[in-house]
């Protein structure tokens, strides 16, 4: 049976190569640009770049997916287990879109008897408790992702509110970056790790699309930029997120935010501290917060300094070659619709209408989305990262004067 062979990387201290045959022989090869560092922990840096060489895989492994895979190096059981549920889970919305099922994904295999030697002890209790999540110090040095949306932005204020030394982090495939980036510019010039993902094999290799779990690639990116830094701490940017799935296929529930789940954020928690480092954390101080919590707190903290500057679209701002320097809205979308609705209960209506010109609940084109993210009519919940089912309906109903009426009745 054809495999896709993971070749192994390239680093040479700013530049690395991460490389793949599939099936047709064809080699996948991507380039990441870093910042140097020095006296880093080189073990943890070897470390974090296998694992991100596993990851960034996703991107061509969906061309020619197939059951068998081969790595450069050896796994243990767990290492096993956490990466196939990476290629399942993680690409289960891929799957759903390609009429694929569990069984058509990688299953990633351990060498029998092989324990990788454990960088900490695991006590098998979840890292995601309010006291790690929230705890950032004065002490702590921070690598803070940041993208211009909502949640990243409340975080880094947070960050910076906590007196830690931080600077932000962009990842990107295109050449600029938001210039709301520059907000935070006093405590060091924007960190850009830039991606170039080779389009041009892709393109003559054909085969599947579709979704990969991009929130893991760019917490392993980071997390390679962080220990080459010297930093403990990598600052995510998401709260309670992907609570519900959109389908199932058999036993394969289908998550578009399948990486921002707890149980994700929880596995690569403990990933990193037993075969990485034990003295880097990666996580959100947002992690116990759900939406609506977020929404709220940014409308209070931040609306006033970025309400007219932040986006959270990716239809305008994130398209293969687009200039997202002014980051912008499309209105027309699952996910404008999702911050508008979320919204609804903290910002007044003319706020809103400043940035999308119009009354979205009133403008009829909008309603088969609106559908989708309230439960409504059977539509299905639009693969995007949005709030849950309750939440929206919670933040409908109690929307400020001002704010007109979707054209459907929408459940308590």
């Amino acid at each position: 049976m054809s495999r896709f062979k993971f070749l192994g990387y390239k680093f040479d201290g700013k530049n690395a190569e991460f490389l793949y045959e599939g099936q047709d022989g064809l080699v996948f090869t991507e380039r990441v640009e870093f910042y140097e560092g020095k006296d880093y922990d080189k073990t943890a840096l070897e470390n974090a770049l296998k694992f991100a060489s596993i990851v960034l895989g996703t991107s061509y492994y969906k061309a020619h997916p197939t059951r068998e895979v081969e790595l450069s190096f050896l796994l243990d059981e767990t290492q096993a287990e956490f990466f196939t549920k990476i290629y399942q889970e993680g690409l289960s919305q891929y799957a759903f879109e390609n009429g694929l099922t569990r069984e058509d994904l990688a299953e990633f295999k351990a060498e029998q008897g092989l324990k990788v030697e454990q960088k900490g002890e695991d006590s098998g209790a979840s890292l995601l408790s309010e006291n790690v999540s929230e705890n950032v110090s004065e002490n702590d040095k921070v690598l803070v992702l940041l993208s211009g949306g909502k949640d990243s932005l409340l975080s880094a204020e947070k960050i910076r509110e906590s007196g830690a030394e931080f600077r932000v982090c962009y990842i990107t495939g295109q050449q600029g970056y938001p210039k709301i980036l520059d907000d935070f510019r006093d405590f060091g010039a924007p960190v850009i790790i830039r991606r170039k993902i080779d389009v041009d094999n892709l393109k003559k290799a054909g085969g599947l699309n579709g979704h990969v779990p991009v929130t893991l690639i760019n917490e392993a990116l980071a997390l390679v930029q962080a220990i080459l830094f010297g930093y403990n701490r990598v600052e995510l940017g998401v709260g309670r997120e992907g609570l519900e799935p959109h389908a199932f296929i058999g036993d394969l529930p289908v998550n578009h935010q399948w990486s921002k789940t707890e149980q994700a954020q929880d596995l690569l928690k403990k990933y990193i501290r037993n075969y990485i480092s034990h003295d880097v954390f990666v996580g959100s101080v947002l992690g116990n917060k759900n939406e609506l919590e977020i929404a709220k707190e940014f409308a209070e903290k931040c609306w006033d300094k970025y309400g007219e500057m932040f986006s959270s679209c990716n239809k305008a701002n994130y398209k293969q070659g687009a200039n997202n320097s002014g980051l912008k809205w499309c209105g027309e979308c699952a996910k404008c619709a999702n911050s508008y609705l979320l919204f609804a209960p903290f910002v007044d209506c003319e706020k809103q209408l400043k940035i999308f010109g119009r009354d979205l609940f009133e403008d009829l084109r909008m309603a088969e989305i609106f559908k989708g993210l309230l439960g409504v009519d059977g539509v299905m919940k639009p693969f995007e990262c949005i709030a849950s089912i309750d939440e929206l309906r919670w933040a409908y109903h109690h929307r400020l004067n001002g704010y007109g009426k979707l054209p459907f009745a929408v459940p308590e």
